[in-house]
């Protein structure tokens, strides 16, 4: 990190994939939602290499729908989802084949498998991923359903980042844990991103995400009712308070 002009700024290497500050997924006035009834309407945001991107709102605001909708878990019903500047349809299983890396509030690991076992089964090495998280070594052949939830969640999230993914959804990712933890998890989404990844955080420990992210949207009844850079957020308390309640 770097200072110029009095702001912080982060140096990001994309290793020849993208410029910095690329957009390389969008939603485009976007409706979504399920059995043809929309849970977000007209939501337009953008990802971009180099950066943590913070969505955040009241429960039932439509964050998940919004992630799993830019994942291809669920279809548009108006509106698109672009990779790259075009428009995708390609379903879930197919965009993390290739360069999309998801995190779900439900902990994605097998509780029989042992932990080395469950990093096997990531497009990542063993290694890179004890290298990301190395309290996970002292771990590695106990069965994953046998560790604490901040160490089910760094598995979770070793299995994601060993891949290195050009984009990264992150859904709940704190969900239960203890802050110490939580920064951890944070720490290691932050150092992905300045390699180059562009990263979705959705996240409910708001101001500690603040210390991480570099832009946000807020989001309330299924629509974004303020997005800007953290500048712009830490400004916009009481704005941001209205939209939670």
């Amino acid at each position: 990190m770097s200072e110029q002009n009095g702001v912080a700024t982060r140096a990001v290497s994309t290793n020849g994939a993208h410029p910095a500050g690329h957009t390389v997924l969008a939603a485009r006035d976007l409706s979504s939602g399920y059995q043809g009834v929309p849970a977000i309407r007209e939501v337009n945001a953008e990802l971009r290499t180099g950066e943590i991107v913070l969505l955040a709102g009241p429960n039932g605001a439509g964050k998940s729908t919004t992630v799993m909708t830019l994942a291809g878990a669920i279809k548009p019903i108006e509106g698109s989802v672009q990779v790259d500047g075009s428009d995708t349809h390609l379903p879930l299983y197919q965009r993390t084949r290739g360069s999309l890396g998801v995190i779900t509030e439900k902990r994605a690991i097998f509780n029989a498998l042992t932990v080395r076992d469950n990093l096997r089964l990531g497009r990542g090495s063993v290694d890179k991923a004890l290298e990301l998280f190395p309290e996970l070594e002292k771990r590695i052949k106990v069965r994953a359903g046998l560790l604490s939830g901040g160490e089910q969640q760094m598995l979770s999230l070793a299995r994601v980042l060993a891949a290195k993914p050009k984009v990264i959804l992150a859904d709940e990712l704190s969900l239960g844990l203890a802050p110490i933890i939580v920064k951890r998890l944070l720490s290691a989404l932050r150092a992905a991103a300045d390699a180059g990844a562009a990263v979705l955080l959705v996240e409910q420990h708001v101001q500690m995400a603040m210390d991480y992210v570099d832009r946000g949207y807020f989001m309330s009844r299924g629509r974004v009712g303020l997005e800007g850079d953290v500048a712009t957020l830490r400004k916009s308390s009481d704005r941001i308070q209205e939209l939670y309640l």
